[in-house]
Parts: C-alpha cells; structure tokens; sequence
C-alpha cells in the first residue's frame, strides 16, 4: 500500500477532517503506541498502520475499503 493510498482510504472511512486528527492524537496499540502518523515517519509499513488503525476504531472488515468495492486492500500481515 503507497501512502496516498492510506491517506485515501483514512478520508474515505473518517472523513477527511477527523482522519487527519485520528492520525496525530491516536495511540494504536498494534503498533507499540504511536499514533498513525509517527508509525509512518518511524518506518511501519502503510498497510500494517491501517489495519492497527481499523482494529483500533473497530472497522469492520468490509468497510476498510472505504467503500470501494473494487480497490484492493491488502490483507493484515
């Protein structure tokens, strides 16, 4: 997953005012307690950040697409 394609998907499934709040403020406890943004600028992988991200907010499964039925998310590792 490039990162517009995680920035993209944060908009689509937060919206995109409360996704870049969630980003800075929330502490993902899959990835040892950064929050989405210094996960990235720590290196984790945008794939493995969103689905800490989703498990997280309690995303389900089918709406971590954003809705896009045809975009492919890849699976958690």
């Amino acid at each position: 997953m490039r990162l517009s394609e995680f920035w993209s998907l944060a908009d689509a499934v937060f919206g995109p005012a409360y996704s870049r709040t969630l980003a800075r403020e929330l502490a993902l406890d899959g990835v040892d307690s950064l929050t989405p943004v210094a996960a990235i600028e720590a290196g984790v992988a945008p794939r493995d950040v969103w689905h800490a991200w989703c498990e997280q907010m309690d995303v389900p499964v089918d709406r971590r697409d954003g809705g896009d039925r045809e975009r492919m998310v890849p699976p958690p590792r």
